[in-house]
């Protein structure tokens, strides 16, 4: 289980890949992976633009690349290592990503190993912190 708790509005959602960051607000209607994880990291206080996976790569302002994950940190996965496209999680902990994705259709927690398993998200592009994080 995640090193955070999460109430439980957080633990029905269900994927809808046309509600990303930019288009809609809030989790009531669905959300695609950005939007669920920068839910789980505002309900942390933690807050970062609402971009899609390549803005948020590139930004040096809200937030900062890592090498080591800590919870509540942003990774971004893909077929390659383009941030384009890429789909994000959560660090929940060690080896635990919580993540909202259409395979699933519900928030999972999955291994760095279920992500490489998969193609779409073999490639772990990189992680990224809140620079209000602390």
């Amino acid at each position: 289980m995640p090193e955070f708790s999460l109430p439980p509005e957080f633990h029905d959602v269900r994927y809808a890949g046309a509600r990303h960051p930019g288009s809609a607000r809030g989790l009531a209607g669905g959300a695609n992976c950005q939007l669920y994880a920068y839910a789980v990291l505002a309900h942390h206080g933690l807050t970062v633009p609402p971009v899609r996976s390549s803005e948020l790569w590139a930004d040096t302002v809200h937030t900062v690349r890592v090498s080591t994950p800590r919870p509540l940190d942003l990774l971004l996965f893909n077929a390659d290592d383009r941030a384009f496209g890429a789909h994000v999680g959560v660090w929940a902990g060690p080896d635990q990503v919580l993540h909202l994705c259409a395979e699933v259709g519900r928030p999972a927690v999955w291994s760095l190993a279920e992500f490489a398993a998969r193609p779409r998200y073999r490639v772990l592009v990189g992680i990224k912190r809140a620079r209000n994080a602390g």
